[in-house]
């Protein structure tokens, strides 16, 4: 495939979690209110602004635009200066210490690697920020994880983020795969698919456990079984993420009502969900929300 179209792929990623991320984040506030306008499928007011998830995603496809490539250097560079262009935009205490260490001077791998411990994070971080990768790569699931792996270890070094991340990545690159070859897999052979490219974690078995789990399940149940991001951790938003898109991969309307009534930590899997579900059927994205989220083209956030 020609460059300019993977390219082309890759934005169509970044453009996905852009709105979920959006979306998501328009969901916090009184929970009575969210509750009603959850159930009446309602938005509430909002100014369509996204947070840290999809800055992250940018400075990872402004990589693959590059060059195809992840240089961690050059990638943790950007997480830190679009940090300090806007602190406020949802960063976690974590990432804000962690990014505010290199600005000031720190080596990113002992950094990173000396996080909780010496565990590293295995925060949810590293995923929410990869579906630009799938998408490009869609026909490499071997590169796809490299790169997913690279994109996720200068923050996250634990086990269950970089999991976390090949997950989303491999999840993108299927649905983008489905879209260019005009085909349609069950729920069961999707979660089959990513679990096949998943490194053994904590999080892949709870991906594992999804298979289990029926759409009609009451999703308070889901959230006990799969988690929802509430403790920032991959194996908690991930495997939720991948049960919600392989019922909804043709429509990213449903996918993204479906992820936010889980809530928890609803901007970043949304951000997830968008991200992967776009590519499957990116005409299918409402008009309304392409024109009303904010233009990461135009933000402070994308480099000349």
């Amino acid at each position: 495939m020609e460059l300019n179209n993977r390219i082309a792929l890759a934005k169509t990623a970044l453009m996905g979690t852009s709105i979920g991320d959006a979306f998501g984040d328009s969901f916090f506030g009184k929970e009575d209110l969210i509750n009603e306008c959850i159930a009446h499928r309602q938005i509430p007011p909002t100014k369509w602004e996204f947070t840290d998830d999809t800055i992250m995603t940018l400075a990872v496809f402004e990589e693959l635009e590059m060059d195809g490539q992840i240089n961690q250097d050059r990638l943790i560079h950007k997480f830190c200066t679009n940090h300090d262009k806007d602190i406020n935009r949802g960063y976690g205490a974590t990432v804000r210490r962690v990014l505010r260490e290199i600005s000031e001077g720190g080596d990113w791998k002992t950094i990173a690697n000396n996080a909780f411990d010496g565990q590293g994070s295995m925060g949810n971080g590293a995923a929410m920020r990869v579906c630009p990768i799938g998408a490009y790569y869609f026909d490499d699931f071997k590169k796809v994880k490299e790169l997913a792996i690279s994109s996720a270890t200068v923050t996250h070094t634990n086990n269950e983020a970089i999991a976390g991340a090949v997950a989303i990545a491999i999840a993108t690159s299927i649905t983008t795969k489905l879209r260019i070859e005009n085909f349609m897999i069950s729920p069961l052979k999707f979660i089959e698919t990513v679990l096949a490219e998943v490194p053994d974690s904590d999080t892949r078995a709870k991906i594992k456990k999804s298979i289990t789990l029926p759409y009609t399940y009451h999703i308070e149940t889901v959230r006990q079984i799969l988690g929802n991001g509430s403790q920032m951790t991959a194996q908690d938003t991930v495997p939720f993420v991948i049960w919600c898109v392989a019922h909804n991969l043709t429509s990213f309307v449903d996918a993204l009502w479906k992820a936010v009534s889980i809530k928890g930590d609803r901007d970043t899997i949304c951000a997830m969900v968008g991200g992967i579900t776009a590519m499957y059927a990116p005409n299918k994205i409402p008009k309304e929300w392409l024109l009303s989220v904010e233009n990461f083209e135009k933000s402070i956030f994308r480099s000349s």
